[in-house]
């Protein structure tokens, strides 16, 4: 009997060893089946992108050649000159910066002060407006277009930039608005009773305290307005009937005849104009996910 206890007891460790070394070879395999399905699905979501940069390198008339041509021959590095050469591509960069650089910084400014104020501040009505402000992300914005477009004609703002920068200067994103607040209300009361206490009125608590402890939010405020103006294309087809007012955005219709689409040169101006997003991506990628993961549902 004492031999039988011996001898359990000497395959105990061995038994635990081998659990532990299955169980970490378990995880491994666990972990490298992910992995393979997540690189799979990467390179899945970038073929548009390949194919998007292939066909902006190819001659003209080979962009839809059967079978596909995955790797141009010859590679045309010419398209990307001739597309400046063709339209005023130069302009359109112009006025596509002039309006989302304008529009983003006094959006994500005048959102912030709407957002603190509905987080810090009580006033008679706050939590009606609030509601009024959340409710109206739930309205197609199309909804809204022709009675913008009404209002537009009749204060003469048609053919300006105006329509496009000043209602989203004028804390005109609801979504921003409620992101900033959210965010707003994970920040102690103290800092405001403390600040208060010193002589600090609201504004100055705002601007001196509040914001610079938002900068993880207000860049995730900053990337979704810069995309969103970036990229617009019906509100400047509405408003901007002038043609040296167009954006880059509508820039890419210049290469859309009656008879034949210019795929290259298409997806040349598309390259040009996803740069600037994936350059801010990329730059501010830790205060994006930051400011998302930060932003709760306090409240």
């Amino acid at each position: 009997m004492s031999a039988g206890l011996g001898h359990d007891s000497a395959a105990a460790p061995f038994e635990r060893t081998t659990t532990r070394r299955r169980s970490r070879f378990n995880l491994r395999a666990k972990a490298v089946s992910l992995y393979s399905i997540l690189t799979a699905l990467s390179i899945l979501y970038l073929l548009p992108l390949y194919w998007m940069i292939s066909t902006s390198l190819k001659e003209t008339g080979r962009e839809m050649v059967i079978p596909p041509q995955w790797i141009p021959s010859p590679v045309v590095w010419s398209n990307y000159v001739d597309v400046f050469e063709q339209v005023t591509l130069t302009l359109y960069i112009r006025n596509s910066l002039t309006i989302t650089l304008t529009a983003t910084i006094f959006g994500v400014l005048t959102a912030s002060l709407a957002g603190y104020g509905f987080a810090r501040t009580k006033f008679p009505g706050r939590d009606f407006f609030f509601y009024c402000c959340i409710a109206s992300l739930m309205l197609p914005e199309i909804v809204t277009l022709i009675p913008e477009f009404i209002l537009f004609r009749q204060i003469g703002w048609l053919n300006s930039f105006l329509p496009l920068i000043v209602p989203w200067s004028l804390a005109g994103s609801s979504f921003a608005v409620f992101l900033y607040r959210q965010y707003c209300l994970t920040i102690p009361l103290e800092l405001d009773e403390a600040a208060r206490v010193d002589g600090a009125g609201t504004f100055r608590i705002w601007w001196t305290i509040i914001l610079p402890l938002s900068k993880a939010v207000l860049a995730t405020m900053a990337i979704l307005g810069f995309i969103h103006h970036w990229n617009e294309f019906l509100r400047p087809l509405v408003y901007l009937g002038r043609p040296e007012l167009r954006t880059l955005a509508l820039g890419l219709r210049a290469f859309r005849g009656e008879y034949q689409l210019a795929w290259n040169y298409m997806m040349a101006v598309a390259l040009i104009m996803l740069a600037p997003i994936l350059i801010l991506f990329f730059l501010a990628q830790r205060q994006f996910v930051q400011g998302i993961a930060m932003t709760g549902i306090k409240g």
